[in-house]
């Protein structure tokens, strides 16, 4: 460069290359340290690792392993500053995921300028399926502790809503609303959830939720041995055979009636009781008597074995028999 010749700008120079901003994101519902292996090599390149959040999870962990991390929340201004020269900063990000910075960044990026640093958004833990069920559980464990209502309910107590949501649910089901579905589906869960939360505090024979899920998953397992074992099943019947057969051998049962809860409604509990004879091979025709319920009962075994829900099929007529009363009231008021 001769006397002559113009300084170079300042934050132009190769020494002000813009480097790289990583924006680490992890999820709560993943144990703290378990990270992917694209996060570790981006910690262990960087020339500065940053978290605004001193009681950050991931934090014993990053120190453990080596890593050194400053306890800073730096404006994006800073943030690009750091990073001149070409360096490295990963950022790791709080819960709420740093929307101050992301924003900051991005009006410096729109403004023209400034030199931009390259910018990554890495995901260093990922949610699986079914994580969102771990928030739940979180929540149901803090209203239980500090609701004054939810705080003294029992099984007994919740029994009622149990079967009010199932009948809410089978409503959004018949009537086609996904929506109402989704939120139904939803109230049922929160009662599984409730009653297993009550269940920790029981003196004598306590269970948890991961006690319910972990007996429903041995119970599907070995009730569907063509899934997960050596068996084949092609068809639904073949599989219906594989589960009755399994589930006679779980239970023990001297009776085909045995585990029909006999106070679910009329219709659906006669219509059980046949699918039991039916499917058990048995001949015994419904007892034939005068009056309604035995002709209800005949109905009930005939719709069954026509492949027929009567009780879905009531519903479905009491919706219409609905609809025709309101169609007379609004003619009536017309």
């Amino acid at each position: 460069m001769n006397a002559t010749s113009p300084a170079p700008a300042p934050g132009t120079g190769p020494e002000a290359a813009p480097g790289r901003i990583v924006l680490l994101t992890t999820s709560h519902r993943v144990a703290p340290g378990l990270l992917s292996w694209p996060a570790w090599q981006a910690l262990r390149a960087a020339d500065r690792v940053l978290c605004a959040d001193g009681a950050h999870p991931q934090l014993p962990y990053l120190r453990e392993a080596g890593t050194a991390v400053d306890e800073a929340a730096p404006t994006a201004e800073e943030l690009v500053d750091a990073c001149a020269g070409g360096r490295t900063v990963v950022v790791v990000a709080t819960g709420e995921g740093e929307p101050a910075l992301t924003d900051g960044l991005a009006r410096l990026a729109g403004s023209g300028r400034v030199r931009m640093p390259e910018l990554e958004l890495l995901p260093a833990s990922y949610d699986l399926p079914g994580a969102r069920l771990l928030d739940l559980v979180q929540v149901m464990d803090r209203i239980r502790a500090e609701c004054p209502w939810s705080s003294q309910q029992t099984h007994q107590g919740l029994a009622k809503y149990g079967i009010e949501e199932a009948y809410e649910l089978v409503e959004a089901i018949e009537e086609g609303d996904r929506e109402e579905l989704r939120e139904e589906l939803g109230d049922v869960l929160l009662q599984v959830v409730f009653h297993a939360r009550i269940a920790e505090e029981d003196p004598d024979a306590p269970f948890s939720i991961d006690d319910v899920a972990g007996g429903i998953v041995a119970k599907l397992v070995h009730r569907h041995p063509h899934v997960f074992g050596d068996e084949k099943a092609t068809t639904p019947e073949e599989v219906k055979e594989h589960w009755l057969r399994t589930k006679a051998v779980e239970k023990q049962r001297t009776s085909v009636t045995e585990g029909v809860p006999l106070g679910q409604p009329g219709l659906a509990l006669a219509a059980k009781l046949a699918s039991r004879v039916r499917t058990a091979g048995l001949d015994v025709p419904p007892p034939r008597a005068a009056g309604i319920g035995y002709e209800l009962l005949a109905l009930a075994v005939r719709a069954e074995a026509e492949g027929v829900d009567p009780e879905a099929a009531l519903r479905a007529a009491a919706r219409a028999y609905r609809d025709a009363i309101r169609a007379k009231e609004a003619a009536g008021r017309g």
